[in-house]
């Protein structure tokens, strides 16, 4: 006699498969386009505000403003009330890197327990400063190490990490060229 486990990780992983079902019958409801608002406060403090976005055909708004704060640290004479940008960066990949496992792990029937990303990058702020025009502005190196604690092998749970790279939108913005256009209104 076979058991069946019931898995849940918090995924609805039949409403996925069935949106991938529909875009295959319309591709053009694919097309999203995601926004945010950035209104400065004083010095290098800022705040997004991100509510709408386009999905479906049709624009959407959320059941409430989300506002993510960005500010530089003291050591660079700013207020320090907020994480840098670039620090942003790195927990929007660790998000989307977990978020996937997650949505991978209930697809493949696999009980999460405890998930950790840590993740770290290196950033040469001569670069920034204009202080040598070799040294780019961004991140040189970013490294993420994850702890999981789930009902499988360490195979398995390899594979569910490196699916959730292969499917993520922000290791792909980060590890592929990507146009960006910056205009004055």
């Amino acid at each position: 006699m076979q058991t069946t486990t019931t898995v849940s990780n918090g995924v609805d992983t039949e409403a996925l498969i069935g949106a991938r079902g529909a875009f295959e019958q319309m591709p053009e409801a694919a097309a999203f386009k995601f926004r945010s608002t950035c209104e400065w406060n004083e010095g290098t403090n800022n705040v997004n505000l991100i509510n709408g976005y386009f999905g479906l055909g049709e624009n959407h708004e959320r059941k409430q403003t989300f506002r993510i704060e960005s500010d530089h640290p003291a050591v660079f004479a700013a207020a320090d009330r907020a994480p840098t940008p670039p620090e942003i960066v790195l927990a929007a990949l660790a998000s989307c890197l977990t978020g996937g496992v997650a949505a991978v792990a209930q697809h493949r029937g696999i009980q999460l327990h405890k998930m950790r990303a840590m993740v770290e990058g290196d950033i040469d702020v001569r670069g920034i400063l204009g202080m040598d025009g070799d040294i780019r502005n961004g991140f040189s190196d970013i490294r993420v190490t994850f702890e999981i604690d789930a009902d499988a092998t360490e195979d398995e749970i390899r594979a569910l990490v490196a699916q959730s790279q292969k499917r993520s939108a922000v290791f792909d913005i980060l590890t592929n060229p990507t146009n960006v256009n910056v205009t004055v209104a």
